[in-house]
């Protein structure tokens, strides 16, 4: 099977053609670190999560690239208000960050670069601009020299034309053209800045990612991935700059995943309709949160409420139940080989399972795959004899997909009361059966999890020893 990415660049998907055998290089655009973050860019960290993580499960040798912006226009102004030190300010909201990723499920990037931490990188970006004539200098400003790029606009598919006409100038900007994007703003007094060869100062915002992933990936890279908001004028801007400077391809395929909309309109802090990831997760929980995500294809916009929340619940449920469920028949099965025609089947849905996924990482079809492993699953838990084998090899599935998804699709360590009373009542139905050797298989079971079992007039008793 072919995997195939849909590319932004191109409006195509593409099959997958890594730079080097067997490995990936993937850079996506992390948070600007002045407060919490929302379910949209929760999204964003979740779809590209999953983008990793399939890559593994395929076999590839992964590098995963995803910055921190800790010093912006935004960063100062929140300094300012919470008379903290921009520094201060990243440091709360980094590990905030990290906070609820954890709760997400999503794993740390190889290398999570910070802005601060490379600034001679970034500097020696912009000479190198300055020197072949792609960018000048302008009153401590540096800007970019977006006619000297004469493919700006290919990501987003506009002409330099049609920008220019809607392109303005800022009060305090001394650009040549509307459209010129800083690469290095001068100091205002009070402000964090650094020592550059234009004086007092600090990075423009675009300029940043093309430095580190350039740094970490090389000129040229596989995938660049970010929020459909990035792809004008933060991506195009990379592009122009890091072509401009090495004439290579940035990066071989662009993805891009789709808005998180509230009552049918794109959720932003203008429209006051910010939901925080981390109030969503201390309601449902971060699992529900990234199920939420994966029922939609990443490059659509997905409509988030509170009812479509308790959809992704039930259906996580769902899938949970029947692994649980699975998972009380494994120390009551039989020894043997086990059924050819089951571990087929098995071998049909790991099939689907893939192409689904090879299919732009279309999770959502692929939930629909792991369905039908929940309803084999629960068809084969109505038998009256169960070989470990096959319990093990339906159990294998559930997990190595949860593994692709990032879902705890596992057996719970603890038993619950009710679980404990359903070992008993088919404990219970192999002795009336005079089947001795599941009805003692159950008890060992049960004791090996603390769990005692007492004998009585009014039936068997249970304790936790």
């Amino acid at each position: 099977m072919t995997l195939r990415i849909y590319n932004t660049m191109t409006g195509e998907k593409e099959t997958f053609i890594p730079q080097r055998e067997g490995e990936v290089g993937i850079y996506v655009c992390g948070p600007t670190v002045y407060n919490y973050i929302h379910v949209g860019n929760g999204r964003m960290a979740v779809v590209f999560d999953v983008v990793r993580r399939y890559f593994l499960y395929r076999g590839y040798k992964v590098r995963y690239v995803q910055n921190y912006t800790d010093v912006d226009d935004k960063l100062i102004r929140a300094a300012q208000e919470m008379k903290l030190t921009v520094p201060e300010v990243a440091e709360r909201f980094i590990a905030a960050y990290q906070e609820d990723l954890r709760a997400l499920g999503v794993k740390p990037a190889d290398v999570h670069p910070r802005v601060t931490e490379h600034m001679e990188e970034i500097i020696r970006f912009i000479k190198g601009l300055v020197e072949k004539g792609l960018a000048y200098e302008a009153k401590g400003d540096v800007y970019y020299r977006v006619s000297s790029f004469p493919e700006y606009g290919k990501l987003s598919h506009q002409s330099i034309e049609d920008l220019r006409s809607g392109a303005r100038v800022e009060i305090g900007e001394n650009k040549e053209n509307p459209l010129d994007f800083a690469l290095w703003k001068k100091a205002k007094e009070g402000e964090i800045s650094w020592e550059s060869p234009w004086g007092e100062g600090r990075p423009g915002w675009h300029i940043e990612c093309s430095a580190m992933s350039m740094k970490y990936l090389g000129e040229s890279f596989d995938i660049h991935g970010g929020g459909r908001d990035l792809c004008f004028p933060h991506h195009e801007n990379e592009i122009a700059q890091s072509e401009g400077l090495t004439g290579k391809p940035l990066a071989r395929y662009w993805m891009h995943n789709g808005y998180v909309n509230i009552n049918h309109e794109k959720m932003s802090k203008s429209l006051g309709n910010v939901v925080l990831v981390r109030d969503v997760i201390k309601e449902v929980g971060g699992e529900v949160l990234r199920f939420f995500y994966l029922n939609s294809h990443y490059r659509n916009p997905i409509h988030f409420s509170r009812e479509v929340l308790e959809q992704a619940k039930n259906g996580l449920d769902r899938i949970k139940n029947a692994v649980q469920n699975l998972s009380y028949l494994e120390p009551m099965g039989e020894e043997g080989e086990g059924s050819a025609s089951l571990f087929g089947d098995l071998e049909i849905l790991r099939y689907r399972f893939i192409e689904k996924m090879d299919d732009d990482f279309n999770t959502p079809d692929a939930i629909a795959v792991l369905f039908d492993l929940v309803k084999l699953a629960n068809t084969y838990g109505t038998k009256p004899r169960w070989m470990k084998s096959e319990v093990k090899a339906i159990l294998s599935l559930f997990q190595e997909w949860g593994e692709v998804l990032g879902l705890s699709l596992k057996e719970s360590k603890e038993l619950l009361d009710e679980e404990i009373e359903r070992y008993i009542a088919i404990r219970n139905e192999a002795r009336l059966a005079r089947d001795f050797a599941k009805a003692d298989a159950i008890r060992d079971l049960l004791k090996e999890k603390g769990i005692l079992l007492e004998d009585t007039p009014q039936g068997i008793r249970w304790r936790r020893g």
